[in-house]
C-alpha cells in the first residue's frame, strides 16, 4: 500500500479553475464516488480551500490511480487530460507525508503561519471520517500533521509576526498600548479591512467596538455581530473623546479627521493617548494629527513596512519548520514501515511457536520423567531459543530505510522462512 497525493494550488492553477474543481471535489461531492470506486485507490481525504485542491489517498499502485484521478477531474472540468497536466502536482511516499505536514504548518500557503489553513484540514478529516473514507494509515497520517503543525507553532515563531494589514495594525496598537483589554475602539469604515481588524481586536478583548459608516445600515450590522454599536459619520468627533483607538478605512476621496478636531478633543481627553491607524487610499486622516502629544497616527505605508518586515522574519523561522517536517516524517515512515513488516514478523514467530512446540510433544515420552519443576524449565529454555532466534531477522526486518527496502528484505525474510506473501507459515 502506497501513500499519494495530487493536488493543484494558488501557484499552480488560476482561481477559475479551483473554484470548478472545488465545487466537484468534496467528501460528499459527485465526483468522490466515482474516485472512491477506483479499483487500486483504498483510502482517501478530500482537502478544498480557496487556494487549494487536494485528494490525498492511499493506493496499490498509484501511476494507475494518478491516471484515474486526471481523468475524472477532466471530465468534471470539460477539459483534456493534457491541458489540465501542466496545473496539477502528484506527490509519492514520504514526498506525499511532507507535503502535507507541509500544508497543515501552512508553510506552503500564500502566507506563510496562517492558521486558518490546519482549521480546514481538521474539517475535512472530520467529514472524511464520517464517511468512512479513512483508514488505519490516513488516520495515523492525519492524526501526525496535526501534531507536526502544532510542534512548529510552538517550536518556532512562525506564527509571531504579523504578516496582513490589519493583524499588523492591531499589533501596533498593543505596542503604544501594552495591552488592549479594556480598550474603546471606533472603526471608521466598514470593509473588509475593518472587519479583520475587529476580529484581532476582540481576540484581544478591547472593551467596546463603534462602528462609524456612511450607509448606517451596513454600520448596524457589524456592530450587532460584535456586541458593539453604530454611528453615522458626522458623530465621530464626539465619539473620539471617548475613543483609545481609531482604525479608518473608507472610500472617501476627502480627509474625514482634521488636526482641529483631534487638537480640541484631546483637551475633553485630558491628553489620554489617542491611536490612529489609516488604512485607507486615499488617507482619511490629517497626517498633521501625528504631531500632537500623546497622538499616534500609522498609515498603509507604515504598516506595509511591518508587513515585509515580519514576512521576511516567518520565512527566517520556517527554515526551523521546515526541518521538523523532515524529523516528523522520518517519524511517520518508521511507523509505516512496521507496519508492513508486522504480518511477516508475527508469522515468522508464529512458525517457530509451531517448530518448538511439535519438539516437545516428539518428546514427550521422556519429558514425562521430569519432575514439574524440570519440565517448566524445558519450557523456558525452550522459549527463550525461540526469542534469541527471531531476535536477528526482526532487527534485519526493521533496518529497512525506505519502502523498496521494507519490501525486498520483507521478501527474503519469507523465502529464507518458507512463508508464504500473506504472511502465513508456508
Amino acid at each position: 500500500m502506497e501513500i499519494g497525493l495530487i493536488g493543484l494550488n494558488h501557484k499552480t492553477a488560476p482561481v477559475e479553475l479551483r473554484e470548478k474543481l472545488s465545487a466537484a471535489c468534496t467528501q460528499t461531492g459527485p465526483a468522490v464516488e466515482v474516485l472512491k470506486a477506483l479499483p487500486t485507490v483504498q483510502e482517501t481525504l478530500f482537502l478544498t480551500t480557496c487556494n487549494r485542491v487536494e485528494i490525498l489517498f492511499t493506493a496499490e499502485g498509484l501511476d494507475e490511480a494518478f491516471k484515474g484521478f486526471l481523468e475524472t477531474w477532466s471530465r468534471d472540468l470539460h477539459q483534456a487530460p493534457a491541458e489540465l497536466q501542466g496545473c496539477i502536482y502528484t506527490y509519492r511516499a514520504d514526498e506525499a507525508v511532507r507535503h502535507l505536514f507541509r500544508v497543515a504548518a501552512s508553510l506552503d500557503s500564500l502566507v506563510v503561519g496562517e492558521p486558518q489553513i490546519l482549521g480546514q484540514i481538521k474539517e475535512a478529516y472530520r467529514e472524511a471520517s464520517q464517511s468512512r473514507s479513512t483508514g488505519v494509515i490516513l488516520n495515523r497520517l492525519l492524526h501526525r500533521a496535526f501534531s507536526t503543525a502544532k510542534r512548529i507553532r510552538t517550536e518556532t515563531g512562525i506564527a509571531d509576526h504579523a504578516v496582513s494589514i490589519s493583524f499588523a495594525a492591531v499589533e501596533l496598537a498593543k505596542k503604544i498600548f501594552q495591552e488592549l483589554a479594556g480598550k474603546k475602539v471606533l472603526l471608521i469604515g466598514a470593509g473588509e479591512m475593518a472587519e479583520l481588524a475587529a476580529e484581532h481586536l476582540l481576540n484581544n478583548k478591547v472593551a467596546e467596538i463603534v462602528v462609524a459608516n456612511r450607509t448606517l445600515e451596513r454600520a448596524q450590522e457589524l456592530a450587532h455581530r460584535w456586541r458593539g454599536r453604530a454611528v453615522p459619520l458626522e458623530e465621530v468627533p464626539s465619539v473620539l473623546v471617548q475613543t483609545d483607538i481609531v482604525i479608518s478605512s473608507t472610500g472617501s476621496p476627502d480627509l474625514l479627521i482634521q488636526r482641529s478636531q483631534v487638537k480640541a478633543i484631546m483637551k475633553q481627553r485630558r491628553q489620554r493617548p489617542l491611536f490612529f491607524i489609516d488604512i485607507a487610499v486615499p488617507r482619511d486622516i490629517d497626517p498633521g494629527v501625528n504631531d500632537l502629544d500623546n497622538v499616534y497616527l500609522y498609515d498603509i505605508d507604515d504598516l506595509q513596512g511591518v508587513v515585509t518586515q515580519n514576512m521576511a522574519a516567518r520565512k527566517n523561522e520556517a527554515v526551523e519548520a521546515e526541518r521538523i517536517v523532515q524529523e516528523e516524517a522520518v517519524k511517520f515512515r518508521t511507523w509505516l514501515n512496521g507496519l508492513e513488516i508486522v504480518p511477516t514478523i508475527v508469522a515468522l514467530r508464529q512458525k517457530l511457536e509451531e517448530i518448538r512446540l511439535g519438539e516437545l510433544k516428539r518428546a514427550g515420552g521422556v519429558l514425562q520423567e521430569l519432575t514439574p519443576d524440570q519440565l517448566k524449565a524445558v519450557e523456558l529454555v525452550s522459549q527463550s531459543m525461540v526469542n534469541k532466534i527471531l531476535h536477528d531477522p526482526i532487527t534485519f526486518l526493521k533496518r529497512a530505510g525506505n519502502r523498496q527496502q521494507v519490501s525486498e528484505q520483507v521478501d527474503l525474510a519469507q523465502k529464507v522462512f518458507n512463508l508464504n506473501p500473506n504472511g502465513q507459515p508456508g
